[in-house]
């Protein structure tokens, strides 16, 4: 079965992450995605040697490039240049990540674009917006999403030094994003017959991520505080350590509905009654003595004894803190669907799956990343083609 953007033409300029899994994305959807790189190749191909791989494979750019394919084209080039605009011709979308400025100088910015193609729908990730002091300032997730934007430091213990992001955070949720975009912007086309400019910024992306601290500064004018395991305000909503040295987070949010199943399953039944914890204000202010007693409790099991007890109480809310070789041994995230199987010649190889699933069009990947311009051949053929017909 067809997966529900199959049909649909993408053109790529992309570099790194962002761009290339905006287009990655529809390519998983079905989407014919073609991906223009230089000679030289999209610089992620080089993440493998980045992050030390000596086993002849890419992860990060196989990822995000899987069921594509390559055409080099030398853009600075009238030739190269042309072969582009003649790709765009029965183009339905654009993706790009490059800098505004060098696709005005190649004359592939919206406005350019927009006055030939003007049923193309044109997606674009920036690092800070279009306009503004710093709508051209180069930008990697790590500088607008993650550190610009506020994540990094709301993410600091006070008197600590920032946590280092993961590779791609930022980019993986802006391309969703874009894809998203993209999405709405076609089924507009089919309103009003034509395409248009759609964005969004790894600035943007971060500061909706901490939507939630920053809307709250703008309405009461005062920040949410950083919490500290020792001191939470909510010692239901909080990590702890079991015997075994794994940690968990119990999730009692709903302090009513939560804190009665929290003492049944630590023993403390008597708690219910305590002056000290018996309401949401007495464990706030009580928080840091509720959470050495719950810490010198927890740390008398091991965790899977503790499963066993925490399955036994319903509205006992918690999660084990996983690493990530406990996620791909986790039946759930397997049956969740958390691993697709891409083809690669007679056999596939398991990689993780963009994490939108249709299940009346469902898609699957076609093919691994293509090789550096492994399909420029064949595209020039079908372009040849077209201008005979």
């Amino acid at each position: 079965m067809p997966g529900p953007v199959e049909g649909l033409k993408v053109v790529e300029l992309g570099v790194w992450v962002a761009g290339p899994a905006a287009s990655g994305i529809l390519a998983d959807w079905g989407a014919d995605v073609i991906k223009i790189e230089p000679p030289a190749g999209d610089p992620g191909r080089m993440f493998g040697r980045m992050l030390g791989c000596d086993l002849g494979v890419n992860p990060p750019f196989e990822l995000d490039n899987r069921s594509k394919r390559s055409i080099v084209l030398d853009l600075t080039t009238d030739q190269g240049r042309d072969t582009a605009f003649e790709l765009l011709d029965d183009a339905d979308v654009f993706v790009t990540n490059v800098r505004p400025g060098a696709l005005q100088r190649l004359g592939l910015d919206f406005e350019s674009l927009s006055a030939r193609y003007p049923r193309l729908v044109y997606g674009l990730i920036t690092g800070y917006g279009r306009t503004g002091p710093d709508a051209d300032r180069a930008a990697y997730d790590v500088a607008a999403f993650w550190s610009r934007a506020g994540v990094a430091h709301l993410l600091t213990r006070p008197g600590q030094t920032p946590p280092f992001q993961r590779g791609g955070m930022g980019d993986h949720s802006a391309g969703m994003t874009l894809a998203a975009a993209i999405c709405a912007a076609l089924l507009a086309r089919e309103r009003t017959g034509t395409g248009q400019l759609v964005t969004t910024s790894l600035y943007r992306q971060g500061a909706y991520t901490v939507s939630f601290d920053l809307n709250t500064y703008l309405l009461t004018g005062q920040p949410i505080a950083i919490g500290q395991r020792e001191t939470m305000g909510n010692p239901c909503m909080n990590n702890y350590a079991a015997g075994d040295g794994r940690r968990f987070w119990i999730v009692g949010l709903e302090g009513d509905r939560h804190w009665p199943p929290l003492c049944r399953v630590v023993g403390r039944p008597e708690w219910l009654e305590d002056p000290r914890f018996r309401d949401a204000a007495a464990r706030f202010v009580n928080g840091p003595e509720l959470i050495a007693e719950l810490d010198e409790i927890f740390a008398t099991r091991s965790l899977d004894e503790w499963a066993q007890a925490f399955a036994a109480e319903p509205d006992f809310f918690w999660s084990p803190i996983n690493s990530i070789e406990d996620v791909v041994a986790d039946e759930q995230f397997h049956t969740a669907g958390g691993i697709v199987d891409v083809p690669d010649g007679d056999a596939g190889v398991g990689m993780v799956a963009t994490p939108a699933d249709f299940h009346g069009t469902p898609w699957a990947p076609r093919s691994p990343a293509p090789e550096l311009g492994q399909h420029t051949d064949e595209i020039l053929a079908e372009l040849k083609a077209r201008r005979r017909s």
